[in-house]
């Protein structure tokens, strides 16, 4: 990756250091029943939100059958909805099934196991804690007199200050960055079918096979795009770190060369993983279980 780095996604974790923070006037020196009274108030909270969450009853989602939606256009510009602006939604058989397994499952759920529940926050606290740690600037965590009071969202009214400023230097940079990516990106020849298709942000990678063609295939439930598949033709490979399959896709850069494309791909999952491709086509498809169906993504014209 040239913009979209690993460096510049973390820079993007470190925008907004100060958020779900506050200050407390006991954070300034380690207290143990000051940290044994916060972390049960915070406890609490986390147990009743994992509770009602537990306790939502699938049936609503049978209302939207039959549902009037309006166009989003309309809806945002709070002009007069006109009938053709209107559509009723009748919810497809399959949505329908899915949603009353839902309703089986949650009619024979177990009581709520709040011991479980318990044991998750003393995790996520541990782990908030470690992330912390990890990430903070040196100057700003040598301030902090507990980390787990920290970890629990409370700081010192200069800790905020300070967390705040960074925040603001980190999101410049991080901006920054961005547009050099937005404006080199535009400046690249690259036909608009292939720009347009190749969006698998949040997409799994299931697999990924190289032989003649670099195939990669998606779980896209978690994405924004129903194709499912990738090839690019004739590749040479330049970087290929372990880990992608069982990672989801970030971001790629794309980049016209001689005799096609030169692709860089940045993966998330336990540890970052980069993929950079040179091929002569790219061609994008959404892979049915018994056909494939090609979606026009791809060109024979290079650049």
């Amino acid at each position: 990756m040239k913009y979209l780095t690993k460096e510049w996604y973390e820079l993007c974790q470190q925008i907004s250091l100060h958020f779900g923070m506050r200050v407390h006037s006991g954070a300034h020196q380690l207290d143990e029943a000051l940290y044994l009274r916060l972390y049960k108030r915070k406890e609490k909270e986390h147990v009743k939100f994992q509770r009602d969450v537990y306790n939502v009853d699938p049936r609503y989602m049978l209302e939207q059958d039959g549902a009037v939606l309006v166009r989003a256009e309309k809806f945002i510009s709070g002009d007069e909805v006109l009938e053709e602006d209107t559509m009723v939604y009748h919810m497809p058989p399959e949505e329908r099934e899915h949603i009353e397994k839902l309703i089986a499952d949650y009619d024979a759920r177990p009581p709520f196991d709040e011991l479980s529940s318990r044991q998750e926050f003393k995790s996520n606290l541990e782990w908030n804690c470690e992330n912390k740690i990890a990430r903070l600037p040196k100057e700003i965590y040598d301030q902090i007199a507990d980390i787990r009071v920290f970890g629990l969202g409370y700081c010192t009214r200069e800790v905020m200050r300070q967390l705040k400023k960074q925040s603001k230097i980190n999101e410049v940079q991080m901006q920054l960055i961005s547009k050099e990516y937005r404006e080199a990106q535009l400046s690249e020849p690259i036909p608009e079918h292939i720009r347009n298709q190749v969006h698998f942000h949040d997409c799994t990678v299931t697999e990924l096979v190289s032989d003649t063609d670099l195939v990669i295939r998606f779980d896209t439930r978690g994405g924004f795009t129903n194709l499912n598949k990738i090839t690019f033709v004739a590749p040479e490979i330049i970087k290929q770190e372990e880990h992608i399959v069982g990672s989801y896709w970030l971001y790629q850069e794309l980049y016209c060369i001689e005799n096609g494309y030169e692709v860089h791909m940045l993966f998330d999952c336990a540890e970052m993983s980069e993929l950079i491709i040179q091929c002569q086509d790219i061609v994008v498809e959404e892979e049915g279980p018994a056909e494939r169906s090609v979606i026009v993504a791809s060109s024979s014209n290079f650049y």
